[in-house]
């Protein structure tokens, strides 16, 4: 059963993920607490994306156990589902779509209609700053807003917990500025999130914890303050993932 007054929204209890006699992570644990932005940070490659996709129920782990405030992703989903967003790298969107349009669709799919549905759409257009963009074709919006428009979708229903997967990927400095204080302001409203990234900067800039994978493990799991230690994040990063650059 899952608790709601439980202060862990995200639990990883010794994933290990095999594709044949490949392995793409074993023996993976953390908590993730209530109100926290915690970076997964790893070289591309290591299994931060493999570790997400199970978290998020879109994988089945070979071994251990994913949960999501409480409910099981392997045999509880779609309640895990109810109360959590998550936002794949490079998020899929309808090109031919309006953010309007787009999101309206989203909605009815989560079961929302009249004036929750309506409440909702003005809710996220307004925290996502996408107003200006509402009524344009996707495929004419920057990745900036693209981005924008994802990270919509993922709040539409009020979640409590948020994972993205490398969020600030290929924006560019000012676009990254506004998706990051987006991911702040989730954080203050009380939402847990957990984002993957290779870049080292997201530590300093956003995180209050970090985990640190390399090669299918889990190599640190600490504040960004143990992580950086005397040496410096990077210096400590490349010793953490065995001289791997990000």
């Amino acid at each position: 059963m899952a608790d709601p007054t439980s202060s862990t929204l995200i639990q990883a209890e010794s994933l290990t993920k095999y594709y044949g006699s490949f392995t793409a992570i074993k023996d993976i644990s953390f908590n993730v607490a209530k109100g926290s932005i915690t970076a997964f940070l790893g070289p591309n490659g290591a299994g931060k994306s493999t570790t997400m996709k199970i978290l998020t129920g879109f994988l089945a782990p070979s071994a251990g156990t994913a949960k999501i405030a409480g409910h099981d992703m392997a045999t509880d989903r779609i309640a895990g589902s109810k109360v959590m967003g998550y936002l794949s790298e490079n998020g899929p969107l309808y090109p031919d779509m309006t953010p309007a349009s787009y999101l309206r669709y989203i909605g009815t799919v989560r079961h929302m209609s009249g004036a929750q549905l309506k409440a909702a759409l003005d809710r996220v257009a307004k925290s996502c700053q996408i107003e200006e963009v509402w009524s344009k074709p996707v495929r004419n919006l920057s990745k900036g807003f693209r981005q924008r428009v994802g990270l919509a979708q993922v709040m539409l229903h009020d979640p409590q917990v948020l994972v993205l997967d490398e969020p600030t990927a290929g924006l560019d400095p000012n676009q990254i500025v506004v998706v990051r204080d987006l991911i702040r302001n989730f954080a203050k409203q009380g939402r847990t999130v957990l984002l993957s990234t290779h870049i080292l900067q997201e530590v300093s800039a956003i995180a209050d914890h970090v985990l640190v994978v390399s090669e299918g493990a889990l190599k640190f799991n600490g504040t960004p303050k143990e992580l950086a230690g005397e040496k410096g994040l990077e210096a400590r990063f490349r010793e953490l993932t065995q001289g791997v650059a990000a």
